[in-house]
């Protein structure tokens, strides 16, 4: 388990160049400018619901109140963005859930394989209680969350062979994030859990690396893996979301006024950006089938039987993280 405050020492010189040419919180002349990292392309949904956020921060604020978006991992990768929010060299970054467990651990409950029934399930989840505590999990960390945004579900695509049962994936280095939860997942399935880092992946899958990976369709399709991998499974054995966080570093400097513009056009952006979702994914079902892609929709029973290994080691050794599980699946 990563630690939450610790800088790895490979990146510490990194962090500390980009540290000193970013301010990820300024105000000159009076106006608030808060810088926003994230790794997608600009074609993302999530970076467009991002922009969205941006421009009504700006509208609410009456331009006292601007947020600078850098894509593509102009600024690092996703852990490298949660550490400069953590020293507070940036203001803000989008970061998937899975990723967050390194930082703030109780957030890995949502990153579990088959934890929710349904789309709607999941709303009621992240909406309520249990959603707000997670959002707040990682300010200890010097890390807030001001929303969730839809990140759709996560399913297997490889190189070579279709993934139909749980034992196609015996064998198969399969790409995964940089999350225990993750790779416990893929060994419940027998597979070999490889962390690589999303902008590193699609070398990687040329150069067979990896055998595959597995992430939601419009991910899928703007990262244009879909080039070298040619079977997609529909199993979708996570629904992990996103997140939008900002630095407590940052956030506890800003006036009563500024917070409200700022969660409120996070909150504003969620909406769209759920929204923006259905559509991505849509268009990118379309792209996949025309570019060759195999499709397939397997029984997801096999792969939630063999995901319940997780669970049961899950009650021995995290009793506490079992008892939210069940908290959630009864909800």
């Amino acid at each position: 388990m990563l630690k939450a405050t610790r800088i790895r020492p490979l990146n510490f010189l990194g962090l500390l160049f980009i540290a000193a040419i970013l301010i990820g919180c300024s105000k000159p002349g009076g106006v608030r400018i808060l810088k926003l990292g994230h790794g997608l392309d600009t074609s993302h949904p999530v970076h467009e619901a991002m922009l969205f956020l941006a421009e009504k921060a700006a509208e609410k604020s009456g331009g006292k109140m601007i947020v600078q978006v850098y894509p593509n991992q102009q600024l690092g990768t996703e852990r490298e963005l949660v550490e400069l929010l953590q020293i507070g060299s940036l203001a803000m970054t989008k970061v998937s859930t899975a990723a967050m467990e390194g930082f703030a651990p109780k957030i890995k409950i949502l990153g579990q394989p088959y934890l929710f029934r349904d789309d709607a399930h999941q709303a009621r989840v992240l909406e309520g209680p249990i959603g707000e505590e997670l959002l707040a999990a990682g300010e200890k960390y010097w890390l807030k969350g001001l929303c969730f945004y839809d990140a759709g579900k996560r399913s297997f695509y490889t190189i070579n062979t279709p993934v139909e049962v749980p034992s196609d994936i015996e064998g198969l280095k399969i790409r995964v994030m940089e999350s225990p939860t993750a790779v416990n997942m893929v060994q419940s399935f027998g597979g070999s859990p490889t962390p690589v880092s999303f902008g590193e992946l699609y070398t990687a899958l040329q150069q067979g690396i990896v055998d595959g990976a597995e992430n939601n369709p419009p991910s899928l399709v703007t990262s244009r893996h879909y080039e070298v991998c040619k079977y997609y499974s529909l199993n979708e054995h996570t629904a992990i979301p996103d997140m939008m966080i900002v630095s407590t570093k940052v956030w506890d400097i800003l006036s009563e006024e500024e917070r409200t513009w700022l969660q409120e056009a996070a909150d504003e952006s969620a909406v769209y950006q759920f929204k923006l979702w259905e559509e991505s994914v849509a268009e990118s079902m379309r792209i996949l089938e025309e570019a060759g892609v195999h499709v397939t929709y397997p029984d997801k029973e096999p792969f939630r039987k063999e995901a319940e290994k997780v669970y049961e080691l899950m009650k021995t050794e995290d009793p506490e993280m079992y008892s939210l599980v069940q908290e959630i699946r009864n909800y």
